[in-house]
């Protein structure tokens, strides 16, 4: 397995990259899959909050609230069946003061496939260990939770290119826990000071963060490859 040894480049503004000037040397990417392989789901939340009358990104709000043992949280943990979810996160959400289906909000979960991320994958998985980080739920068709077979079935395609598969709903623990990505290190046996991680969510990175790993704050594929690019010293695209 080659090592590279890199400087941190200077990114993006508000990306969630560890910007100090210093040399790394990495010997795995961690990934994300909702919001990173795939595209986010937050679009779909945003389209449905404005069909049912809502703010936007309401949806959010209500998973922001008492977000360790909400409905949501619970569910990522398999601790309850889709059915008690949707009891639980329909009550959250009409507690302030919206009407949602909490069906119709597990469908919508799953994205679209980013190409150019799959092909980033690719390479990068040439060169260093790879692992993805998934908080998902016992829904849909596999990992990624998907609503179709054929997509399952693209989805299974892709998963088979990392070596492990963290699922939050297999493990009953989920991010921002600490213990999940040290869980991703140690079956890859790596430290995680030389590890880079993306996920489109602050909140997963601030704990990768403080246990030394570089990260990336996934807003778009092309910001999100450039910064991975500048970090590798590696041509993604």
């Amino acid at each position: 397995m080659l090592r590279r040894q890199v400087a941190d480049a200077t990114h993006t503004p508000g990306a969630a990259v560890d910007n100090r000037r210093m040399s790394r040397t990495f010997d795995a990417v961690l990934w994300d899959f909702g919001g990173v392989i795939l595209s986010s789901p937050f679009e779909a939340f945003n389209r449905y909050e404005a069909e049912a009358g809502l703010p936007h990104d309401f949806i959010r709000r209500v998973n922001a609230v008492n977000p360790d043992h909400n409905a949501w949280a619970r569910m990522e943990r398999a601790e309850i069946d889709m059915a008690r979810f949707a009891e639980l996160f329909e009550a959250e959400a009409r507690a302030l003061g919206g009407e949602l289906s909490g069906h119709k909000v597990l469908e919508l979960i799953s994205g679209e496939v980013r190409p150019e991320m799959v092909e980033a994958l690719r390479r990068v998985r040439q060169r260093y260990r790879i692992a993805c980080i998934t908080n998902n739920m016992p829904a849909g068709h596999g990992p990624s939770m998907t609503r179709s077979a054929e997509t399952a079935a693209q989805v299974t395609e892709i998963m088979a290119l990392f070596e492990h598969v963290v699922e939050s709903s297999k493990l009953n623990m989920r991010k921002p826990d600490p213990r999940i990505y040290r869980h991703a290190c140690d079956l890859l046996g790596v430290a995680p000071e030389r590890c880079v991680y993306l996920d489109d969510l602050g909140i997963n990175l601030k704990p990768a963060r403080a246990m030394g790993m570089a990260t990336i704050k996934v807003q778009s594929a092309a910001q999100a490859l450039a910064e991975l690019e500048a970090l590798l010293e590696l041509p993604l695209r």
